[in-house]
C-alpha cells in the first residue's frame, strides 16, 4: 500500500463520462488516498456515495440538476453531426476553457494535490494544470474521442482499413477531424494567453502536458493499433453503476420465462422518444419481456407502454443484465461494455457522438446488429429475433465478454495514477500490471 497521497479529479455531467471517473475515485479512496471531486452540482451525491469530497465548478459551467432542462449537449438538435460537435466545443469543451482552468487554480491553491486526473474530453482543467505546472493525468471513459496516431477517427464509424483506398479515406477524414478542430484553436489560445501561457499550434498539442491519456475500455473491443502513440494506454472499461439507480425489483412474474431484454438508452436527452417507442412497438408482439430504463433524459408518460415491457426510471444494469438474453441500447460506452461482460448481445441504434464507432466494433465481432436510429417498428422487430433466435451472437457476445471482464477486473488504474502521482512517468501497460499486482 502506497502512502496516503492528494487526488482531484475533475470533470463534467456528461451522462457516461461520469461513472468512469467516479469508479476510478472509488478505487483510489479505497486505497486510503484523499480524494476530491470537482464537477457539476448535480454529481455531488455521485462524489459523496464514494467518499470524495465534492468541489463545484463555479465560474465553469455546472448543472444543479441531471433533467433535461439544464442540459448543455444539444449537439442532438443539429441536423449536421459536425455542426452538433462544433456547439459542444462552443459551450462545454473549448468555449469556458478560462473558467474551468480559474477554478481548477484556485481549488489547488486552496488544497494542493498530488495528482489531477481530468475528463480528456474538457481542455480548461488541463490548461489550468499546465499554467501553474500541476501533474496531471487524461481520463476517457471510453475509446479515444480525439484524433491520436494509429487509431480511427471518431464518427462515422469506420472499420480497420483493408486497402490503400480504405487507408486513404480514414486518413483525410482524419486530417477533417484535426481542421475542424483547429477552429477552436484561437478560443484556447485566448484562454491561455490570459494564463501567460504560449500559443499552441495545434487544438491536440494541450494534450502533450498530461502525464498519460488512459483509455477506459477494453483494448479487446477497440480496434487498437498494433503500437500504442507514446503516454497513451487502456486501463480496460470502469463499471460502477450510478448511484441514483433504483435498487432492481424484477416488474413479471417470478416463473415468467420470456427471454428478457435491457433496453437502456442516453441518460442525457437525445430527442431519442421516438426511438424508444418504435423499440417497444417492435417488442410488443414477441415472445419475449424488456425492462426500458429511462434515466432522467425522457418522461414515462412520453411513452406507450405493453404488456411485455415494463417501463422504469431506473434500475442497476449488472443486475438487469444477469438475468438478461438481450440488450437495446443507443450504442453508450458503458451500457456495452456492462452488456458484453455478462455475455448478452447487443441491438445498437446510434444518436451520434462516439455511439456509431461503439456500434461497428460490435457488430464487426459479431456481437451484436446496429441499425439506423430512423429504423421502423418492422426492421427492429426484425433484428430482435435474429438476436433471440440466432445462437451465434450470443456465443460471440460471451467471448468477448470474457476479455471485457477480464480487464475491467485487472485494471492497472491505481498503480498507473499512484506512480504518475509519486513523479513517475507513463510505463508500459504490462509493467504498471506487474507493479500492480
Amino acid at each position: 500500500m502506497s502512502a496516503q497521497m492528494n487526488f482531484l479529479f475533475a470533470t463534467f455531467e456528461g451522462g457516461g463520462s461520469v461513472g468512469p471517473m467516479m469508479t476510478v475515485a472509488r478505487r483510489l479512496a479505497e486505497r486510503g488516498h484523499s480524494v476530491r471531486v470537482m464537477s457539476d452540482a448535480c454529481n455531488r451525491s455521485d462524489a459523496e456515495a464514494i467518499n470524495a469530497r465534492f468541489i463545484g465548478w463555479s465560474r465553469a459551467p455546472s448543472k444543479p440538476r441531471r433533467s433535461r432542462e439544464f442540459d448543455t449537449w444539444d449537439d442532438w438538435s443539429h441536423e449536421n453531426p459536425q455542426d452538433g460537435f462544433a456547439s459542444l466545443m462552443d459551450n462545454l469543451l473549448v468555449g469556458p476553457a478560462l473558467a474551468f482552468a480559474q477554478d481548477l487554480i484556485d481549488e489547488l491553491r486552496r488544497e494542493p494535490a498530488d495528482l489531477v486526473v481530468s475528463s480528456e474530453m474538457l481542455f480548461g482543467p488541463a490548461l489550468g494544470c499546465e499554467a501553474i505546472g500541476q501533474r496531471h493525468a487524461l481520463l476517457s471513459a471510453s475509446i479515444a474521442v480525439f484524433p491520436m496516431p494509429g487509431f480511427l477517427p471518431l464518427g462515422p464509424g469506420l472499420t480497420p482499413p483493408r486497402s490503400e483506398e480504405e487507408k486513404a479515406i480514414a486518413a483525410a477524414i482524419t486530417a477533417d477531424a484535426e481542421h475542424m478542430l483547429d477552429a477552436f484553436l484561437p478560443a484556447l489560445n485566448a484562454a491561455r494567453g490570459a494564463l501567460g501561457l504560449r500559443p499552441l499550434a495545434r487544438l491536440m498539442d494541450q494534450h502533450d502536458a498530461a502525464e498519460a491519456i488512459l483509455l477506459g475500455t477494453s483494448r479487446s473491443f477497440d480496434f487498437a493499433p498494433e503500437t500504442l502513440p507514446p503516454r497513451v494506454s487502456y486501463i480496460g472499461p470502469q463499471l460502477d453503476e450510478p448511484c441514483w439507480a433504483a435498487p432492481w425489483v424484477d416488474p413479471f412474474a417470478p416463473h415468467d420465462a420470456r427471454p428478457l431484454a435491457l433496453v437502456g438508452f442516453s441518460t442525457t436527452f437525445q430527442n431519442h422518444a421516438g426511438v424508444l417507442q418504435n423499440v417497444i412497438e417492435a417488442i410488443a408482439p414477441l415472445p419475449m419481456r424488456a425492462v426500458v430504463t429511462l434515466g432522467g433524459s425522457i418522461e414515462a408518460g412520453e411513452l406507450r407502454g405493453a404488456e411485455n415491457v415494463a417501463i422504469v426510471e431506473s434500475a442497476p444494469h449488472h443486475a438487469v443484465l444477469r438475468q438478461a438474453r438481450l440488450a437495446v441500447t443507443h450504442g453508450g460506452h458503458g451500457t456495452i461494455m456492462k452488456a458484453l461482460a455478462a455475455g448478452v448481445p447487443l441491438l445498437i441504434m446510434p444518436h451520434g457522438r462516439d455511439q456509431a464507432d461503439n456500434g461497428v466494433r460490435v457488430a464487426a465481432r459479431g456481437a451484436g446488429l446496429a441499425l439506423d436510429r430512423t429504423s421502423d417498428v418492422a426492421t427492429i422487430r426484425a433484428a430482435l429475433s435474429r438476436l433471440l433466435e440466432e445462437p451465434e451472437f450470443a456465443a460471440r457476445a460471451q467471448e468477448l465478454g470474457k476479455a471485457i471482464a477480464r480487464d475491467a477486473a485487472e485494471t492497472p488504474v491505481t498503480a498507473m495514477l499512484e506512480r504518475f502521482a509519486r513523479g513517475g512517468g507513463a510505463g508500459h501497460d504490462a509493467a504498471i500490471m506487474a507493479e500492480a499486482g
